[in-house]
């Protein structure tokens, strides 16, 4: 028997591939957060990697954005930051992966934005809150197609972000706390990965506020580069 609902479900959500005419579909949306030293230190929480571990935050799917759109200024806030990531995508599931075996869940690689209302995060972090408003949120999760490396471990890629033509963020993902091995292995001790979860996998120093109007472009070497136009307030 169909199943009838009161409304129409939310659409899947996908991602371009390279190449191909299949979209990816999306399941989970997972964020590393404080991956580069540098950026740790720019907000005030440095990392030890001898005591400490990766530690994780999610975003719903529904603010998967692609590369090139023009979004609105979110509301709530007064300082909507940028963070230009590396993304991994999972294409085989597992759990409790092996360092040693990680490479053979990667399909493949994107450029991604984690959009912040900075403002809001922090608040909730100094009040020991959770990130959501802060960072789930609307049209945020900003991700260029797909490259497929299936079984590739990106461990050396020069990264930039530029807005309205000037670098603003420059590092290489050699500089990861955290290196891709490690994510994968990390993370599925806490979840079954699944073939299509998307991994954020942290952001760089010189993170900053933009505006209505701004233009943000973004490069990883061997990836691609991605577009976001900022729009007037929602």
């Amino acid at each position: 028997m169909t199943t009838q609902y009161l409304w129409a479900p939310p659409a899947v959500q996908s991602v371009a591939v390279r190449g191909q005419t299949a979209r990816l579909p999306i399941n989970r949306l997972f964020f590393v957060g404080r991956n580069y030293h540098a950026h740790a230190v720019e907000m005030g929480k440095p990392v030890d990697k001898s005591v400490e571990r990766p530690f994780y935050f999610t975003k719903a799917p529904q603010t998967l954005t692609p590369s090139s759109a023009t979004v609105a200024y979110p509301p709530e806030t007064a300082n909507y930051h940028f963070e230009m990531e590396l993304v991994l995508a999972i294409g085989t599931g597992g759990f409790r992966i092996s360092q040693a075996d990680a490479h053979q869940h990667i399909y493949g690689y994107a450029c991604g934005l984690d959009m912040t209302r900075r403002d809001l995060q922090l608040v909730a972090r100094d009040k020991g809150r959770p990130w959501d408003l802060g960072k789930d949120v609307e049209n945020s999760s900003v991700c260029s197609e797909i490259v497929p490396m299936p079984g590739v471990v990106i461990d050396k890629a020069d990264l930039s972000l530029s807005v309205n033509g000037q670098v603003k963020q420059h590092s290489n993902v050699d500089k990861l706390i955290w290196d891709i091995r490690e994510i994968i292995a990390d993370l599925s001790l806490f979840y079954h990965l699944q073939p299509g979860d998307l991994i954020y996998t942290g952001t760089p120093e010189g993170v900053g506020a933009v505006v209505s109007g701004d233009v943000i472009d973004g490069q990883i070497e061997g990836v691609g580069t991605l577009q976001l136009k900022v729009g007037p307030a929602a």
